[in-house]
């Protein structure tokens, strides 16, 4: 009967400590969701926080290659600048043209010069108003000169430039030229072959 009561005893103890262990486990319960339920508003700010960075990040790479895209200097032919005005209207560019033989004109005070280029049957009035040009820019009798000038198509129609490159004739060429008695085309404008024709009624 004793170890009857005893096992009773025990079994009366065990269930006591279960008992007191259950209050404590839903005690803890709670923290942990609360922990859970924590974790869940920085997890959403982490991740818009990245959008937002993401974002931000696309806007400016959009800006800095929109700003290199206008600040381009694109390099045209003369018949595509005419054909395409409205689109190279407001940028600077570089046009490729032929000097028209003759077209050469000069004034010199103060300094500026006049001519036209072309390409493909399309023609295009060039200023440029410096006083310094290439020793390669010439007008030369019989001989084609390639002309690039940097600037913008004005709404006027004529190119404004503010620089030129003209293509050097080959040195083969040059003396082929020199044997036939041909002036050098690197004469100073105004004395002899290769000047262009001096303007005195320029505005």
């Amino acid at each position: 009967m004793a170890d009857l009561d005893e096992e009773l005893r025990q079994a009366i103890a065990e269930s006591e400590e279960e008992a007191a262990k259950v209050p404590a486990l839903a005690l803890d319960a709670p923290a942990s969701n609360a922990g859970e339920a924590d974790r869940r508003p920085r997890a959403r700010r982490n991740v818009g926080l990245l959008v937002g960075l993401l974002v931000m990040g696309g806007g400016i790479l959009a800006l800095v290659l929109g700003s290199a895209d206008k600040a381009a200097i694109y390099s045209v032919p003369t018949d595509e600048l005419l054909a395409q005005r409205d689109e190279y209207a407001s940028r600077t560019v570089r046009v490729e043209g032929r000097l028209v033989k003759g077209s050469l004109l000069y004034r010199a005070e103060p300094c500026e010069y006049r001519f036209f280029i072309e390409k493909n049957g399309a023609r295009l009035a060039v200023r440029y108003p410096h006083c310094v040009v290439p020793d390669t820019f010439r007008d030369v009798p019989d001989m084609d000169v390639d002309v690039t000038a940097e600037g913008k198509l004005m709404s006027e129609g004529h190119f404004e430039a503010t620089q030129i490159m003209a293509k050097c004739p080959s040195k083969y060429e040059m003396r082929q030229r020199a044997a036939s008695g041909e002036a050098a085309p690197h004469a100073v404008y105004g004395q002899g072959t290769g000047a262009g024709v001096e303007l005195s009624n320029l505005r």
